[in-house]
């Protein structure tokens, strides 16, 4: 009893906690302090994706690292030091792509409204364009976070979920962040772009378990393609091989993502996971039958997120650089 009763008050303090920072965001707040400050933020995104699709959903991908660490604060992109190993650098972390796509974004906000947008709503601004580009929903962005002034590689450990987790721990992970578990799979749905390396999957081809050396939730001939990808004795380093999230259409942001957890072609256990397990199947398959429905759900969702912890103004800064707190310079 008591433990439950501890987890409904962590669930409610979470809730709170996301509910009371959210107001400090508001959409339009760089109306008149950096009026082309989105317009700017997507032309660097834009070329990015041009050049490199891949980027997109690295730029989406930070965004959740970022505000499941220490709240929507651009912790993530702060560098270590001599004497602090920052977040970029923890494991879950090394294979974080887009970072150089914000400094780019940076300096040209920098060039034209010096001191005034925050690396965290580059940050936020940089995912909702990189969805609309790779053809998914478009959505306002509420603004106005601080960037934070700590970065600590165990943070990231300790609050970012696993590829390895249940429907049970994500939906515990997610609800401490003031997230439900509908929101938990619908923004799971951001796994239709993007790439898993072979360090998030090896385990589920070669020693799932003492009973089956392979995951039996996992589709035969996408087994074996793996198996392909990711050979048995392997380095299994953040920049080992790497293979679609989504088989069917990698480049495009639809819901493809859920008729392929449907299929057995989830590639993560933890994305899997969510059509195996009974809690969470019906909504996989809702949203794979309802694309819009899932699209507006996937904009609110993001919406929330974005607006998790943001750091009131004497606990935050605007940075200059986004790889370094302004008290370095």
């Amino acid at each position: 009893m008591r433990t439950g009763a501890a987890l409904i008050l962590a669930f409610i303090m979470a809730a709170t906690t996301w509910y009371e920072q959210s107001q400090s965001c508001t959409v339009g707040f760089y109306k008149k302090s950096c009026p082309n400050a989105e317009q700017i933020i997507y032309n660097v995104v834009s070329r990015a994706i041009a050049h490199n699709k891949g980027l997109g959903a690295g730029l989406l991908r930070l965004q959740f690292h970022d505000c499941f660490v220490q709240g929507c604060d651009a912790s993530v992109l702060l560098d270590s030091t001599s004497t602090n190993l920052a977040e970029k650098d923890a494991i879950p972390n090394q294979s974080l792509r887009g970072l150089e796509v914000i400094d780019a974004a940076k300096v040209e906000l920098e060039a034209h409204c010096p001191g005034v947008v925050s690396c965290a709503d580059i940050i936020a601004f940089s995912a909702r364009d990189s969805v609309h580009i790779l053809g998914g929903p478009f959505w306002q962005v509420p603004a106005g976070r601080r960037d934070g002034l700590v970065s600590k590689a165990s943070s990231a450990l300790s609050c970012l979920p696993s590829p390895f987790s249940s429907v049970k721990e994500l939906t515990h992970s997610f609800g401490l962040k003031g997230l439900t578990q509908d929101e938990m799979v619908t923004l799971s749905g951001a796994h239709t772009v993007g790439v898993a390396h072979c360090l998030s999957f090896h385990k589920r081809l070669y020693n799932f378990s003492t009973t089956s050396t392979k995951d039996p939730s996992l589709d035969e001939d996408l087994t074996e393609k793996l198996k392909g990808i990711c050979p048995p004795k392997l380095d299994l380093s953040p920049s080992s091989p790497s293979a679609n999230l989504d088989l069917t259409t990698p480049d495009v942001f639809d819901n493809a993502y859920y008729y392929n957890l449907e299929l057995g072609q989830g590639l993560l256990q933890s994305d899997e996971a969510l059509f195996s397990d009974p809690m969470t199947a019906k909504t996989v398959k809702t949203n794979a039958y309802s694309k819009q429905s899932w699209s507006n759900k996937f904009k609110l969702a993001m919406i929330k997120m974005s607006q998790i912890e943001v750091k009131a103004e004497d606990a935050g800064e605007i940075r200059l650089n986004c790889r370094v707190v302004n008290s370095a310079y």
